[in-house]
C-alpha cells in the first residue's frame, strides 16, 4: 500500500512518521510552500511536491491533513477517480470528500501533536468512517497499522468528541496558560502548579471527572469565591471566566 500525503503540518508529520515506522511506504507529501513539504519528506523518505498537477495517481491512499477551513478548497481541485480519499479533521462531514473520490471515508486521531514530541501512536484513538462496507475494511486495515484502539464513528459522533476534546485539551491548556499569567504577576514560578496539574490528570484515568470536582465552587464557599472574584475585578475578562466556571461547576 502507497501512501499520498497531502498537508505537512503537525498532524500530518505525526501521521506520516507513524506510517513510516509501520513499513507504510509515503510516495509523495504536498504542500503548497516546497519547503514544508521537503522537511516532512525528507524524514518519511518520500518525494516532496508543491503543485498539484505533480501528484501520483498510482497511490491506494490520499490523506488529507491541513486546516479545517482548508479542505473543502483543495478537495475541489481533486479528482482522483476511485482512489481511496481520506481527511483526518474531528469536525469536518466526511461527505466533503465525494467530489474527490468515489472512495472515501475519515481518518481522525485523537491526540494532540507537535512537530517535535513523537506521539506512541499505540495509545491514540482513532476514529474512522467509509463511505462504503468494503472501504471501511481497507480503512481499519490502515488504522490498525498505527493503533490497536479504533473506533467506527458517524460524522455527527466524531464532531461531538472533537468538541469534547476542545475541552478537555484546548479549554484546559489555556487555562493553564492564564494561571501561568496571574503567578508571573506575583513573581511565583508556574512550576509549583505542575504537581497538582499531574494529580488531577491522574485522577481522571480512573474516576469520571465529575466524581473527583474539587476546589471552593464544589463545596459552594461562597466567601471565597468572592474574594478571588474581588482580586480579579482589574481583570474584568478574568473575572467573568471565573465566574462564568464557577457557576458551571455548581449547575453540574
Amino acid at each position: 500500500m502507497n501512501i499520498v500525503l497531502l498537508g505537512s503540518g503537525k498532524v500530518a508529520t505525526q501521521i506520516g512518521k507513524a506510517l513510516h515506522n509501520a513499513g507504510i511506504p509515503v510516495a509523495q507529501v504536498y504542500s503548497p510552500t516546497l519547503e514544508h513539504a521537503q522537511t516532512l519528506a525528507m524524514q518519511v523518505h518520500a518525494k516532496a511536491i508543491s503543485e498539484l498537477a505533480e501528484l501520483t495517481k498510482n497511490a491506494d491512499v490520499y490523506i488529507i491533513s491541513v486546516k479545517d477551513d482548508a479542505i473543502l478548497g483543495l478537495v475541489d481541485q481533486l479528482d482522483l477517480g476511485d482512489k481511496i480519499v481520506l481527511h483526518t479533521s474531528g469536525s469536518t462531514a466526511m461527505d466533503v470528500l465525494k467530489s474527490a473520490s468515489t472512495n472515501y471515508g475519515v481518518l481522525y486521531p485523537l491526540q494532540t501533536f507537535s512537530f517535535d514530541k513523537t506521539v506512541d501512536f499505540s495509545q491514540v484513538p482513532i476514529a474512522v468512517e467509509a463511505s462504503s462496507p468494503e472501504i471501511a475494511k481497507q480503512l481499519e486495515a490502515l488504522a490498525h497499522k498505527l493503533s490497536p484502539k479504533i473506533i467506527q464513528m458517524t460524522s455527527e459522533q466524531r464532531l461531538v468528541l472533537h468538541i469534547a476534546a476542545v475541552f478537555a485539551c484546548n479549554f484546559s491548556n489555556h487555562l493553564y496558560a492564564i494561571a501561568e499569567q496571574l503567578l508571573e504577576s506575583k513573581g511565583i514560578s508556574f512550576d509549583y502548579l505542575r504537581p497538582l496539574i499531574a494529580e488531577t490528570a491522574a485522577k481522571v484515568q480512573q474516576a469520571l471527572p465529575s466524581e473527583v470536582q474539587t476546589g471552593p465552587a464544589i463545596r459552594k464557599d461562597e466567601k471565597i469565591l468572592q474574594k478571588h472574584l474581588d482580586f480579579l475585578k482589574e481583570q474584568p475578562q478574568l473575572q467573568e471566566i471565573y465566574r462564568l466556571l464557577s457557576q458551571s461547576i455548581v449547575n453540574l
